[in-house]
Order: C-alpha cells, then sequence, then structure tokens
C-alpha cells in the first residue's frame, strides 16, 4: 500500500512515532493508501520550521514582488499537474472527477490573484494636526499560520488560505482533514519546485485531537484559518482566545434555496437539484431547505424529483457520473442516522427510502426528498452534509425571509423571482453571507465568501481579504528640533 509523508522543512518525514494510518476509497469501500499519524512531537517541528523560515533572510527580506512571483510559478504548476491532484481527491473523498478537475484547473486564479495584490497593499502618510511630527502605517505578515482544511474539497478550500497568507508574507503549518489528506500532500511537492523557501509551507497529517488541538494552542501560531463544523469552529475560537489569536472560521450552513412561484421554474428546478444534490451534498452552502410558495408546492416538488430520480449514480471517475458517494464510512453513518430521525420526526418522503436505488459496494445514499417539513424540526435545522433536500411552504415573501432566516447559520441563499424589486428587499433581508440570485454555488477568487452567526468569522477571497493575514503598523516621528513639553502630559 502506498504511503505518503508528512513535510517539514522542506523534508518528507514520516510521523515521530512512525505510526500511520489508513485512507479510505469510498467508492471501493477500501483502504488505499496510509498517511502519517502524527502527534505533537510532529506539530512542534512543524510549527518550528515554519517560525524559523519567517524569521530567515531567505522569506522575510524577500520583496512583495518576488513573492508574487513565486505565487504565480506555483499557479502555473498547478495548472500542469491538475489532473493527477484532481484524480488523487477523488481518489481520497469519492466527488466526481469532472468537478475536482474544474475546481483544480480555477485554483491557479487564487494564486495568480494574490500574486498581483502581493506587492500592491499600501500603508499611508497620516494628515496629523501636529506640524512636528510624520506618521505613518505600514502592514506587516502576522507570523506562522495554522490551515486546518475540511474533507470535501481540500486543496480548494486551502487555497482559499494559503494564497493570500503566502502574499502577505506569512508561513504556514497545514493540518489536512484526516479523512483526505493525500492531495494536499501531493500539492505540497509543488513548493519547492516553484521556488519557496524550506519551512514556508509544512504539512502534518493526523487527527483533529492529536494534531488539530496542539497546533491550535501552539504559542508560535499567530493565526488559525479552519473550515469546518460549527462545533469544532467553536472549540478553535476558544482556545484561540486564550492567545489572542486571530482568526477566520468558514463553518457549516443550513442554507434556503427560495423559489417563488414567478421564477423559471425550469431553470428554479435545476439550480435546486444542483444545490443539494451536487457533491452528495456535502458542501457548506448546500441549499438543504427549500422554501417553496404554496401555489406552485405540487408541481414544483415533482419537477425537483423528476431531476432528482434522473440523477446517474456510480463511479466518481466516470465522466458520465452525476452523483457519488459519500466521502467516508462515519460520515455515512451519519447521514443515514439523520434520515432515520426525520422520519421519526414525521417528514414524508417524496423521494428516497429505496436501497435498490443506488450501487451496492460504495458509500452511496439516494437523492432523498422529504417534504411538508416544519421549519423547527431538526431536519430543517440540523446540518446534515448528505443529499437530503427539506421542502418548506410558504404564502408571501414576509413569511418566505422568516422562515429563511429562522436558523443558527448563515452561509448562503438562494432566490428565485423574475421581480427585480423583490430580488433587492429579499437581498437586503436574508442574514447571509452569500446570496445567490436565479443561480446557485457560484464562487470566484474576486468574491469574498463567509458567513454569519453560527455559520463563521471573516472571510475567504477578493481584495481585501489579504489583509486579513497582516497587521496594521503606526509610526510617528518627531522632526522637531525643540525640546518636548511636559513630559507627564500625554500629548493629544
Amino acid at each position: 500500500m502506498q504511503r505518503f509523508m508528512n513535510l517539514i522543512a522542506g523534508k518528507r518525514v514520516p510521523s515521530a512515532s512512525g505510526k500511520w494510518m489508513p485512507s479510505l476509497d469510498p467508492f471501493r469501500n477500501e483502504n488505499w493508501c496510509e498517511v502519517p499519524d502524527s502527534d505533537e512531537a510532529d506539530v512542534n517541528a512543524a510549527v518550528q520550521a515554519a517560525r524559523t523560515a519567517f524569521e530567515s533572510p531567505a522569506w522575510s527580506a524577500m520583496t512583495p514582488t518576488a513573492r508574487g512571483a513565486l505565487l504565480r510559478r506555483l499557479g502555473d504548476l498547478i495548472t500542469e499537474n491538475a489532473q493527477r491532484l484532481a484524480e488523487l481527491e477523488v481518489r481520497d473523498n469519492g466527488k466526481l472527477l469532472n468537478e475536482m478537475l474544474i475546481q483544480l484547473r480555477a485554483i491557479p486564479q487564487w494564486f495568480h490573484y494574490y500574486a498581483g495584490l502581493a506587492d500592491k497593499v499600501e500603508g499611508g502618510v497620516l494628515p496629523a494636526y501636529k506640524p512636528d511630527h510624520f506618521v505613518y502605517t505600514t502592514w506587516e505578515p502576522l507570523g506562522v499560520v495554522a490551515a486546518i482544511t475540511a474533507w470535501n474539497s481540500p486543496l480548494l478550500l486551502l487555497t482559499w488560505k494559503l494564497a493570500p497568507g503566502l502574499a502577505a508574507g506569512n508561513t504556514f503549518v497545514i493540518k489536512p482533514s484526516e479523512f483526505a489528506s493525500v492531495s494536499t500532500l501531493a500539492f505540497a511537492d509543488l513548493i519547492a519546485e516553484a521556488g519557496f523557501p524550506d519551512g514556508v509551507v509544512n504539512v502534518v497529517c493526523g487527527t483533529g485531537l492529536a494534531v488539530g488541538a496542539p497546533l491550535v494552542g501552539h504559542p508560535d501560531v499567530a493565526k488559525i484559518a479552519f473550515t469546518g463544523s460549527d462545533n469544532a469552529g467553536r472549540a478553535i475560537n476558544h482556545a484561540a482566545a486564550d492567545d489572542f489569536k486571530n482568526v477566520t472560521l468558514e463553518l457549516g450552513g443550513k442554507s434556503p434555496n427560495i423559489v417563488f412561484e414567478d421564477a423559471d421554474l425550469d431553470a428554479a428546478a435545476a439550480g435546486v437539484a444542483s444545490g443539494i444534490f451536487a457533491a452528495a451534498g456535502q458542501t457548506c452552502i448546500a441549499g438543504s431547505r427549500l422554501l417553496l410558495q404554496r401555489s406552485i408546492y405540487d408541481s414544483f416538488i415533482e419537477r425537483v424529483r423528476a431531476l432528482a430520480e434522473s440523477i446517474k449514480i456510480g463511479d466518481p471517475m466516470d465522466p458520465d457520473t452525476q452523483m457519488g458517494p459519500l466521502a467516508n464510512t462515519a460520515h455515512y453513518g451519519k447521514v443515514q442516522t439523520c434520515i432515520e430521525d426525520a422520519e421519526r420526526e414525521g417528514a414524508v418522503f417524496a423521494l428516497g427510502n429505496n436501497p435498490d436505488a443506488v450501487p451496492s459496494g460504495g458509500l452511496f445514499v439516494q437523492p432523498t426528498i422529504f417534504r411538508d417539513v416544519s421549519n423547527d424540526s431538526q431536519l430543517a435545522q440540523r446540518e446534515i452534509f448528505g443529499p437530503v433536500l427539506a421542502v418548506i411552504p410558504f404564502d408571501d415573501e414576509d413569511e418566505a425571509l422568516k422562515l429563511a432566516n429562522q436558523s443558527k447559520y448563515g452561509l448562503g441563499a438562494g432566490v428565485w423571482t423574475q421581480d427585480m424589486a423583490r430580488v433587492f428587499r429579499m437581498t437586503k433581508g436574508l442574514q447571509s453571507g452569500t446570496v445567490w440570485v436565479n443561480t446557485y454555488r457560484a464562487v470566484s477568487h474576486l468574491a469574498p465568501f463567509g458567513g454569519v452567526k453560527h455559520s463563521g468569522i471573516g472571510r475567504e477571497s477578493g481584495q481585501e481579504m489579504i489583509k486579513s493575514y497582516m497587521q496594521c503598523k503606526t509610526v510617528w516621528i518627531n522632526n522637531s528640533k525643540e525640546a518636548p513639553g511636559n513630559p507627564f502630559v500625554m500629548r493629544l
């Protein structure tokens, strides 16, 4: 069985303990490789390497323009290796090769974008009202960043952290999910090839308890950038507060997809199906609550049900497959439990509950639709992270907005309507980090992404996000030849 190793200080190394853990191919439902089962000793070595690299002249004295050149080269190398990296992600998490290829071919845009921004973060000279003082600001990197990523889109989620963080001049210790580490380890081969000094980027594999916790608590880590569940994000936020660490937390969602009677119903049905069944529902922005105007309730459910029944489920490497398996055994069990709980809660199947509808062998779940769902039920409030749609009726715009906002989450929302006045009212009223109108699941390196409430803190992507990996310094210079006044009075 193939083994992949950690990257620490530019060297490929096993865990200090010599332990390994398997990685599951969810389509074949069998282990296909091993990665290091690391612990605190490996974390300490990686953070020390990152700290040494941050302080070394090879990185600290490098101009922002030179950093940008390295980022551009890294983006080019990702393009050259997109097929291999995408295939590794499919083996690790079961997502479609078609989707992973799209992601891997888009990821270089983030590195190219922040390569261009690296030397464009400017301080300013302040028009201080004291004629004998010169005052200016500069922006400086934070230091060592801990990037902790999820298993559903490992390299895309890593890129959202790594590209702006490196452009700002930080160094990194990356902890990929223990369920999907291989593509990140393979990607790390490109770091040295692009020309980054040893130790600027380090990768340590392991569990959240053995690696994530000591990494978050390490005193030399200045910022934590995390993607995952709200429960894990809460624990990280508490731990980071002890040392006043900066955090960016991109957490869960229970996103409403709101369809009004005046929408283009064919386009809306396709958008709803894509929003919940693409990636087998394993996305934080999954449109898992369909809020549906009562006047089109039954007919629209039939449209979505017909689309869901036509989905080709199978081998994620097959270009004709439209939905693959769930990513790992533990998550498969959780989704099945959520479906069983919804049944016990009284939810009504519009589609699902048919084990013969999916291939045998892999971790497959049939696209599932529950109708007539109460918005305060577990089904409507709990993030399932699977291909399970809860359909909730509403009568008018005010009720739709009230139902949409009755959630602890606020990551994404969709609105389907032809009424532009309604578009502006809904986008203003929705408590959500992103609102899509007559589309869904669109992201870009240009557009900030993140949530409100339990969906997180901070944003990723976009021009201003590079400053979330930096800190502002203000400098006062007294250029007067006169002696200062009373030294015991603050100069205001």
